[in-house]
């Protein structure tokens, strides 16, 4: 197929990556231009100075940038020149909101939209091992479900256009609360005098293991927090969630509770720093 993708952060330049090496013909754009070149250099197809440039002939339209407002202008520059055949599908985490205008307008211009955050995390990417939540008309979905396919390890069409960004936001309410009770455990068996390792090898295969404690325990007891899934980009996440949770009425206390606790952590100046870094707030002096 003719597949055109949009922004090529550490999670969309390897996704492209896996459509270009199943054989797809597969045009990409970034706003910096070095790293559409790196791209083309690793990947082969080729690259476009702009987003209609990129769309014009795309028979899927797929981006991950960065927030609402980014999805808004490359969605709205995709929609003014892609075929009228076209889904355009966004990976980008977003708020609903956004993702239920973008269909809209998509529609208008006769064309569909469908949602679908991505969780995994850089390695997932890298390794074409996604877990893809969608939200869209079932026909839609099963048009881009092969596409799709290709670098995802699960693929769920959850409901109508809204649905892949609502269940994205369910995931993050349970990384945050998971992830601070990680930092907790692994800060009270230190403070008792345990081994990290040793408490780890006798807890990780009965009820409390996560996939949180066999990725991060070992680099939370090392103090170890320049990789991963940053604090910046988990703080944009929760306030999307906390915005929906504002609308529906739902009861977050401890998310809320972990926001601010990532709040903290960017006042110090950890903003890049992995999201399991709620550990270094706990870890003073005795």
């Amino acid at each position: 197929m003719k597949l055109a993708f949009a922004g090529l952060g550490v999670m969309g330049f390897p996704m492209a990556g896996h459509l270009a090496r199943a054989g797809h013909e597969v045009v990409v754009y970034n706003r910096s231009p070095e790293k559409p070149a790196r791209w083309v250099e690793t990947y082969g197809g080729r690259s476009a100075a702009t987003v209609a440039e990129a769309a014009r002939e795309a028979e899927v339209f797929l981006l991950c940038v960065g927030a609402d407002d980014d999805v808004r202008a490359v969605v709205g520059e995709a929609l003014t020149v892609l075929p009228k055949t076209s889904v355009v599908v966004d990976h980008t985490t977003t708020s609903a909101v956004v993702a239920r205008e973008m269909a809209e307008r998509a529609a208008a211009g006769g064309l569909a939209f469908v949602d679908a955050p991505v969780s995994g995390g850089q390695a997932g990417a890298e390794n074409g091992q996604l877990t893809i939540m969608c939200g869209a008309d079932p026909a839609d979905f099963a048009r881009v479900q092969p596409v799709l396919e290709i670098y995802a390890k699960a693929l769920k069409l959850m409901g109508p256009v809204g649905s892949g960004q609502l269940t994205k936001m369910v995931n993050q309410i349970c990384i945050a609360g998971l992830v601070q009770g990680l930092a907790e455990g692994l800060h009270f068996a230190k403070r008792a005098g345990l081994d990290p390792a040793a408490v780890y090898e006798a807890i990780s295969k009965g009820a409390a293991q996560s996939w949180q404690m066999d990725n991060r325990w070992k680099t939370m007891s090392e103090g170890k927090f320049d990789f991963g899934f940053a604090v910046d980009w988990m703080r944009k996440d929760l306030g999307l969630v906390l915005d929906e949770a504002g609308r529906n009425g739902a009861a977050l206390d401890v998310t809320r509770l972990v926001d601010g606790f990532y709040a903290e952590l960017q006042a110090q100046g950890r903003r890049r720093w992995d999201t399991s870094s709620l550990v270094a707030r706990l870890e003073k002096p005795q």
